[in-house]
């Protein structure tokens, strides 16, 4: 997508509920398209269904959500990870979802109120021996994680915590492109651990018959939200009043329910 200079939406738009709305002034948006930034192959957060083409996931039927709330289209775009913040600089697209709010992507991008808190968790072989009882126990075994995440960070700082105390009792880390490749390798044995969040780690693990398992959890301490262009306050705004008209109308609950099986948790709903 070229840049993009902020356009007047006077159009209005035809809900599938029947309702006229009038599309939120000073977005920038194209063609009435809210272009959405995702990396497909993070279930249960947005993967394809078996056919290979139908999208699925929280933050799909989220972004369709709030596309409908603006009285606009959507359209995914499959983006590597690695290259996803990228492309919200360089006007790919609109917004990206599924990013975790840190200090320092919030320097650099503007980031909506949070629709999601999140922990790290430490997962293993069910039939492994190891033991995890804090973070540090991880020293000594072959640890992976996706690149570029919070668990990344979160690895590197045991990591680097670990060889500052014992020097030389450092683990060996491995990064891959897509979380899938992490549980691969975890269930060939090629690996020890994996450090997710929380809500791909239960994806994984609480599938019938699974392999793996959670040996360790830490506390819901991570807030995901849709991260946009450093600037781009007119469409933060909108969708932060979407967000809010979509728990109160009960749509974000709905979301929930469908995909996890359960509400908002208690950190989420004090800052609804």
């Amino acid at each position: 997508m070229k840049n993009i200079l902020s356009i007047l939406l006077l159009s209005l738009v035809v809900l599938s509920n029947g309702c006229i709305r009038q599309t939120p002034p000073g977005l920038t948006i194209i063609d009435g398209v809210l272009s959405v930034g995702v990396e497909v192959g993070y279930p249960p957060m947005e993967y394809y269904d078996t056919d290979g083409v139908t999208l699925l996931g929280f933050d799909i039927e989220l972004a369709k959500a709030l596309a409908q709330n603006l009285g606009l289209k959507v359209n995914f775009i499959d983006t590597a990870w690695e290259g996803i913040l990228a492309g919200l600089e360089s006007d790919r697209y609109d917004i990206a979802v599924n990013i975790t709010i840190i200090p320092e992507r919030q320097k650099r991008f503007n980031f909506t109120k949070p629709y999601i808190d999140s922990s790290i968790t430490i997962v293993a072989l069910k039939d492994s021996s190891i033991n995890i009882e804090k973070p540090e126990d991880i020293a000594g075994y072959r640890v992976a994680y996706q690149g570029d995440t919070t668990a990344q960070y979160f690895t590197e700082r045991i990591k680097e915590n670990v060889s500052s105390v014992v020097p030389g009792s450092a683990f060996t880390a491995f990064s891959y492109d897509k979380i899938i490749y992490c549980f691969d390798e975890l269930k060939f044995g090629r690996i020890d651990l994996v450090v997710v969040d929380n809500i791909a780690a239960f994806e994984y693990t609480g599938k019938e018959n699974s392999p793996f398992e959670v040996i360790w959890q830490g506390v819901p301490d991570e807030y995901i939200a849709i991260c946009l262009k450093k600037g781009n306050d007119a469409l933060s705004t909108a969708l932060n009043n979407a967000l809010d008209e979509l728990y109160l109308d009960g749509t974000l609950l709905k979301i929930y329910q469908q995909i996890f099986g359960h509400g908002l948790s208690e950190a989420m709903l004090e800052l609804y």
